[in-house]
């Protein structure tokens, strides 16, 4: 999917703005796509919520993500979420870094081979960095919400989360060591991303079991 937080800008023109299906008034002087979020985010939260979706011309702006400028863009659709939704959010949020980090090894798998080792390890660092960052995401859920996943201790299920991102980290460094830029790519393709794979599905169940939690506790008796 095309990343949009990458450049926007404001041609001549008017801007069509909405939240929730309705239309925005944007103060004067708000002409960057960052201040527009910002303006969105604020009226949002007046009412108790928070934004959840982000479309820039139909197309979706990740929101964990700065909105620098430069691309014209002509519309603007904000979505929001009531705060009890949160967590869904959250669950969203952890899914799409997880995915995005998929897409990032994916690539790696290629960079490497094709780069000096030196480049190698740096890409490898790089992209370790960004491991830990749908558990840390998950570390937010109240633990009463989690309860609506089943029985998973999620306390638990973190720790071990993170003891396995530190494993995994320190078998890829070591491969760094042989300067074999052949041995990077097989440790990224065999040991982070079936790991990463493996996330994003647990993730994706979790979801769907919160879904279906909230929809019984909702059901009349």
């Amino acid at each position: 999917m095309k990343h949009l937080n990458s450049a926007w800008q404001q041609t001549a023109g008017t801007i069509e703005i909405t939240l929730d299906g309705r239309p925005v008034k944007i103060p004067a002087g708000r002409s960057s796509l960052n201040s527009i979020r910002s303006h969105l985010d604020t009226l949002a939260l007046a009412r108790q919520r928070v934004l959840s979706v982000l479309l820039v011309d139909g197309q979706p702006a990740d929101l964990a993500l700065s909105l620098a400028g430069g691309i014209t863009f002509h519309h603007v659709e904000a979505e929001s979420i009531a705060l009890d939704s949160l967590p869904l959010l959250l669950l969203a949020t952890a899914q799409k870094q997880a995915e995005r980090i998929c897409q990032t090894t994916e690539t790696a798998l290629t960079l490497v081979l094709i780069n000096r080792a030196a480049v190698a390890r740096e890409l490898w660092w790089d992209l370790a960095r960004q491991l830990k960052e749908p558990v840390l995401t998950l570390s937010l859920m109240p633990e009463n919400i989690c309860k609506l996943c089943g029985d998973t201790d999620f306390a638990q299920l973190r720790k071990w989360q993170l003891e396995q991102i530190a494993t995994i980290v320190r078998e890829v460094d070591s491969v760094c060591d042989f300067e074999d830029t052949l041995k990077i790519s097989d440790a990224l393709e065999k040991r982070v991303l079936p790991w990463l794979q493996q996330l994003s599905e647990q993730i994706c169940l979790w979801r769907e079991s919160m879904l279906a939690g909230l929809c019984l506790a909702s059901s009349p008796a």
